[in-house]
């Protein structure tokens, strides 16, 4: 009956297993002693070597049933035994020995047809239906004859009305997948511990825990079948119900009269003649109907167990997926797990699993709704189309579903802002040949500039810079002011838009009105307080029966609040420090590169001066940023947990404060330093300002806008490139890396042995936890890339469109990420993005300011227009000399060791400048019309800023945050919904007021009951209605 066969020897894949062997575990599982054992080895042995395990939910018989048959005798079973764990082999299939020997002729049998037989069998008939029999071969017949009569007379010893078909391992997975062993109970959360090796302390803390959470309604369910045991909760409907009420969740209502003509009227609104022209172009990225059909709308309300008559229990919305692991969660994290002792340091799940107690706690993932999702959103040929957002949210919550949503958002808003960056560019191309700066420099043979460092450079020609002032001209055009314009009014009506469209998706979710205010307050910030002397007392009260219950007191903030808070910020400064401290070392390194002869090509070559120089110094900001970045990452997460914060949303912000403070500095303050310092305060030949003995970097003379945008492109592209690395790649190499090593038996210890994946729980145990603010990297990488192209795309107008070709995979790499490497995050509420709104309207305003001091201070407007009203040259001409100033060779502060250069005998050299000449009496001195482009470029920013600042306020004035449409809707349904109300409770006061005077009547006509039997009754109907 067992026989084993080398795994080579058949097309067997050891990584899924044939499902036709549950059949096989299921006929063997009738057997006792030595068979029994075997198959108990059977079991192991496919466990440890990477198959799937198969445990049936129905047996074949009773336990009366086993005890009266054997499979065959101990030495073939012990023998049998010792070959199951010999490698290289492995079972037959159950398919195998029901048509006479392993991998026979006849042995490609389904499923259906094994069960058609057995049916046969069953029954009493004496043949088998047609196409099923067993093989000629001789002595080969006899498996399937001994399975045969086991079957009939586990058959026998049953009732027909208990007779059971065996099933096969498809259709009890189907069934246990993510259930109970009883097929009809969901798994709503799962807790997993290292079942082997687990102390006492920690199993009579899982017992209290466990306990506790039974006490509450929760159902519980154990897992033992591998080294890690799991424990599977279900919530029931009267828990769920319970604790949505407590927590104020909005649920749809069942349609109310009137509800309709509210609906009809605003979607009346949208199907205008553009609309559906509209709809009919973009039809392509449209979704998919069929597997995500368009809801009907519903008015929500929040849940009562007074009004469950009124709600729509079979509305997608209706306590969802999210919703109910929400609440679950809600419960762990309230649970004492000590007994006698309950304080806040022994509460919670996320405790124990930082004790070791629990390896995790997870919801899973659902696998019809998350293959869906990954064909038609998280994947990148899906990148034009729409996304599916109530189904993410009723997939991941509120949280995550409004991260995409305003991610998608923000995507499509770059649509325009790119095509007009493209057209500036264009325009630079179109006009090269006319811009008077560079044709000057291109045809000038005379004009030597002077050495840009003090011995080791060279003097060297003008025109040496063509090439750079060509590429210079393509970012400083007439256009770049108004495309600075057309970003600055862009950033406020995307921030606007987006406004509006957020409170139309959280009405449409139900969440209009949901503050943080509702949120209970974090486990950890009670522990905290009750560590606290001065909050001890307060956090505690007993009541009656002598139970100490947990309160919230007023935390003061200059006594208990200032002190930690004054800690992380002050730590958070120090780091800015750090942050600027290296910013100036590189710059002291680009001095120091200029100072020196480098080991990159020759300095006075101007492709290290354009090229090499700014290329070299922007990888190694890069990576300092980079190195800064993670460090203080993990800093802040410590910082912040020492503070008091009372909720997850204070939590979350004050997190997202001090991280983003840091990342401004640490990401813009290089960009910062090109665009308004760096050629600003060089000096002149003959009196250069030193920092630490070297000369300051000095800019083209086309200006330090080409540099910004070289540094630019590569930090903003960088970190791109470097997120989605850290995002995507690494997790998929640590996936791979731990199945390899699993495979091949790279971990030696029993506890690091693969846990085989045979259901959801499982499955989703092996992938990367989610933690609570998992989206906190995606918003904060999105905000850097929005403050690049606010603050200084003007020096590369591509970047929007760049940030556009980003986006577009972002979105569909973030979604594989959540649900290919993430277990399935806790839905939470929430109704906007939370503090990274406001920090988007911060940096909108600093770009403003950013933008008008890089015209006035880094391009040549001013200059232009103050040289052609003063020299009356409109066609700038002269300009490009009116820019160099003049300087006598033999007043250089060092003189340059020119050794064989042929500049030896050059008397004046010329530098990019406003001072007087050598003759001048003044030499070398500020002239008056420096002072007249100084004050044109403070003009320029106070008249530009004032001017963009009213633009951008009339535009936050002109776009309310809510429609006035929406707004008209709310309160319609609000009026609806409290005369729906209100003509319930009239009914339901007539309802009990008949039930009354029925009882009445028949406590005329029957013996008089006693008082408090009649009160009884009364309280029993009462509540029976709800």
């Amino acid at each position: 009956m067992y026989s084993a066969v080398r795994t080579h020897d058949y097309d067997y894949p050891e990584s899924e297993m044939d499902e036709r062997e549950s059949l096989y575990f299921d006929t063997i599982s009738l057997a006792e002693s030595e068979a029994a054992a075997a198959a108990a080895a059977h079991r192991k042995s496919i466990s440890q070597s990477r198959n799937t395990i198969y445990h049936s939910a129905v047996d074949l018989a009773g336990d009366e049933g086993r005890s009266s048959m054997r499979l065959g005798g101990s030495g073939s079973a012990a023998e049998h035994s010792a070959l199951a764990w010999q490698p290289g082999y492995r079972q037959s299939t159950a398919l195998e020995h029901l048509n006479g020997g392993g991998g026979s002729g006849n042995g490609d049998q389904t499923d259906a047809a094994i069960a058609a037989q057995i049916t046969a069998l069953q029954n009493g008939r004496n043949h088998l239906p047609t196409g099923i029999g067993v093989t000629g071969d001789g002595g080969q017949g006899g498996g399937d004859d001994e399975v045969s009569r086991r079957l009939l007379r586990t058959s026998s010893n049953i009732s027909n009305k208990d007779k059971k078909l065996p099933i096969t391992y498809s259709q009890w997975k189907s069934r246990t997948y993510r259930r109970f062993d009883d097929g009809k109970r969901s798994v709503d959360f799962v807790l997993a511990y290292n079942g082997e090796d687990q102390s006492e302390e920690h199993r009579r803390k899982c017992e209290i825990f466990e306990a506790n959470l039974q006490r509450e309604g929760l159902q519980l369910e154990h897992n033992k079948v591998q080294r890690v045991h799991f424990i599977k909760i279900h919530a029931p409907a009267d828990v769920l119900y319970r604790y949505a009420e407590i927590l104020k969740i909005k649920v749809p209502l069942k349609p109310i009269p009137g509800q309709d003509q509210i609906f009809a009227e605003s979607a009346h609104q949208f199907k205008s003649c553009f609309s559906r022209m509209c709809r009919s172009l973009f039809s392509s990225v449209q979704l998919n109907t069929a597997l995500f059909p368009e809801r009907e709308p519903r008015i929500h309300l929040e849940f009562s167990r007074n009004y469950l008559e009124l709600y729509d229990t079979e509305h997608p919305n209706f306590l969802d997926a999210s919703t109910r692991y929400s609440i679950i969660n809600f419960i762990l994290q309230r649970q004492h797990f000590i007994e006698g002792e309950e304080t806040a340091d022994n509460l919670g799940i996320e405790k124990l699993v930082q004790d070791g107690v629990y390896t995790c706690a997870y919801t899973l993932h659902d696998k019809d709704d998350r293959d869906r999702l990954l064909k038609e959103w998280a994947n990148i040929s899906k990148w034009k189309n729409l996304q599916p957002l109530d189904q993410i949210k009723d997939y991941f919550g509120a949280k995550v579903a409004l991260y995409f949503a305003w991610l998608g958002f923000y995507t499509q808003m770059l649509i325009p802002i790119s095509v007009f960056g493209v057209l500036c560019f264009l325009y630079g191309f179109i006009t090269w040949s006319s811009d008077p700066i560079s044709r000057d420099i291109c045809n000038d043979n005379g004009t030597i500039m002077c050495p840009q460092c003090d011995r080791s450079c060279d003097f060297w020609r003008l025109n040496e810079t063509c090439t750079s002032s060509k590429f210079n001209y393509l970012i400083d055009n007439n256009m770049t002011v108004v495309f600075a314009l057309s970003m600055a009014i862009w950033a406020v009506v995307y921030l606007e838009f987006w406004k509006r469209y957020s409170a139309g998706l959280v009405h449409r979710w139900g969440l209009t009105g949901f503050t943080h205010h509702v949120e209970h307050p974090r486990p950890q910030y009670l522990a905290k307080i009750s560590h606290s002397r001065r909050l001890a007392g307060k956090a505690y009260e007993q009541d009656q029966t002598g139970k100490r219950n947990v309160l919230d007191p007023d935390v003061p903030f200059w006594s208990i609040k200032f002190l930690p808070n004054f800690t992380s910020y002050s730590i958070m400064i120090l780091f800015i420090c750090i942050s600027v401290i290296a910013i100036a070392g590189i710059i002291i390194y680009r001095m120091a590169q200029r100072a020196s002869h480098s080991i990159l090509g020759s300095e006075n070559s101007m492709t290290f001066k354009v090229m090499i120089l700014p290329m070299t110094a922007g990888i190694i900001d890069l990576i300092v940023i980079s190195l800064l970045d993670m460090v203080y990452s993990n800093l802040a997460v410590k910082l912040t947990n020492y503070e008091y914060c009372r909720t997850q949303t204070e939590y979350d912000e004050s997190l997202t404060i001090k991280n983003y403070v840091f990342q401004f500095v640490n990401y813009y303050s290089s960009l910062f330093y090109i665009a308004f310092l760096k050629g600003k305060f060089v000096g002149y030949p003959a009196k250069y300002n030193r920092v630490l003995g070297f000369r300051q970097e000095e800019c083209n003379p086309g200006g330090c806008l080409m540099e910004l945008c070289m540094q630019l492109v590569i930090i903003m592209a960088g970190k791109q490139a470097i997120n989605a690395i850290v995002e995507m790649l690494i997790p998929y190499l640590m996936r791979t890396f731990k199945e390899l090593s699993y495979r091949h038996g790279w971990y030696k210890s029993h506890q690091d042995q693969r846990l085989v994946p045979y259901n959801q729980f499982t499955e989703d145990y092996n992938l990367l936890p989610a933690e609570n603010n998992s989206l906190y990297v995606e918003y904060l990488e999105m905000v850097v890339q929005f403050g690049f192209i606010t603050l200084f795309s003007l020096a590369f107008p591509l970047a929007p469109l760049l940030a556009l070709l980003n986006n577009v995979i972002e979105v569909r790499l973030d979604a594989i990420k959540m649900l290919r490497f993430l277990r399935r995050p806790v839905g939470m509420r929430a109704r906007d993005i939370g503090v990274w709104h406001n920090i988007m309207t911060v940096v909108t305003r600093i770009a403003v300011a950013s933008s008008a001091m890089i015209i006035a201070f880094s391009t040549n407007l001013i200059p232009k227009i103050v040289y052609a009203a003063s020299m009356n040259d409109p066609e700038l001409n002269n300009y490009l000399n009116f820019t160099l100033a003049v300087f006598n060779t033999k007043d250089f502060q060092v003189q340059p060791l020119l050794g064989g250069s042929q500049h030896v005998n050059e008397t004046v050299c010329r530098y990019t400048e406003f001072r007087n000449s050598p003759t001048d009496p003044h030499p070398y001195k500020r002239p008056m019309i420096y002072w007249k482009i100084l004050t044109g470029r403070l003009a320029f920013i106070v008249i530009y800023q004032t001017f963009i600042t009213m633009l951008q306020g009339i535009l936050r004035w002109a776009v309310p945050d809510v429609s006035g449409r929406l707004l008209k809707r709310i309160t319609r349904e609000n009026f609806l919904l409290r005369e729906h109300i209100i003509d319930y409770e009239k009914q339901h006061a007539m309802k009990m007021a008949q039930t009354e005077l029925g009882n009445q009547k028949t406590s005329e006509s029957e013996p008089r009951q006693p008082q408090n039997e009649t009160v009884i009754l009364k309280r029993d109907e009462a509540t029976s209605f709800v």
